[in-house]
Order: C-alpha cells, then structure tokens, then sequence
C-alpha cells in the first residue's frame, strides 16, 4: 500500500510544472499506473491527491450506494468527472490543471501534505491556517486512536 507521509513545498516552473516529492513518487512506484491522480477537494480549498489503485477503491465503494442515490451522483460528478490522472514526467513533474490550481488558489507555489493513504496540495498560506485550526481543535477534542484491535 502507498503511504504519504510529510509535507512538501515546491515552486510551479515558467511551464506550469510542479515536481511531486520524490518520497511520494516512491510511494506509487509500483503501481500500475506511473503517476497521480488529482481532483477538487470538496472539504477544503486544496486538491486531492492520490494513486489509481486507491481511486479504484472509491469506485468500489461507491458502488455499494443506491443507483439512484442523489449522493452518488454528486460523488460521481466530482469524484470521478473532475478527476485527472497525471502521468509523471522523466524528472517527476506534473501539470496541475489551471482549474485545479485556481480551486485551491495556487499561484506559484504548492505544499504538498501527506495524509497517510492519499495527499492533499494546498497553497502554503492557507494549509498552514487550516493546520493551526486542525491543532486546535486536537488539542480540545483529544482523539484517541485503537491500534492493534
């Protein structure tokens, strides 16, 4: 299973390129598919990131969903619809969609954040207030994590 893990930050070349962290290029070397797949953040100002084998699981499990669910349909709509699978290039670049970039505000610089299973790409300004309100709300909720069971 691929694991990202850590946070990023790159700049966008004159070209509109950005390098992926090598540590997250390592985490999909052996995919079938050479590359990410990105897609609007519904939950945040940021763009999702992730494998095609973990896209392929949101397919499976919206397929457990009603035919004729509303949410499926706006699932589907941005899961799916918006998504871009991205091929790395030789050096480790992608081209983010300028609609991607505009969603998360992006300009000329991107963080690039790990979230375990997937990633997010955030503006670095933005991702550092909305992990200062992540600390927060932590640190008064206090969660409590069962490994092992």
């Amino acid at each position: 299973m691929s694991l990202f893990l850590s946070s990023y930050e790159n700049r966008l070349d004159t070209k509109g390129r950005i390098s992926v962290p090598a540590s997250f290029r390592a985490s999909v070397a052996s995919e079938k598919f050479a590359g990410v797949v990105l897609f609007r953040s519904f939950t945040n100002n940021c763009i999702e990131g992730m494998t095609m084998s973990r896209m392929e699981q949101m397919a499976a499990a919206t397929d457990k969903m009603g035919v004729f669910d509303s949410e499926l349909d706006d699932l589907s709509a941005l899961l799916f619809a918006d998504a871009r699978p991205l091929n790395f290039d030789v050096t480790g670049r992608v081209v983010i969609p300028a609609d991607l970039l505009a969603h998360a505000g992006i300009t000329d610089t991107a963080i690039f954040v790990g979230r375990g299973n997937s990633f997010q790409i955030w503006n670095p300004d933005a991702f550092r207030t909305a992990q200062e309100k992540s600390l927060q709300n932590l640190r008064k909720s206090r969660p409590n994590l069962k490994i092992g069971e």
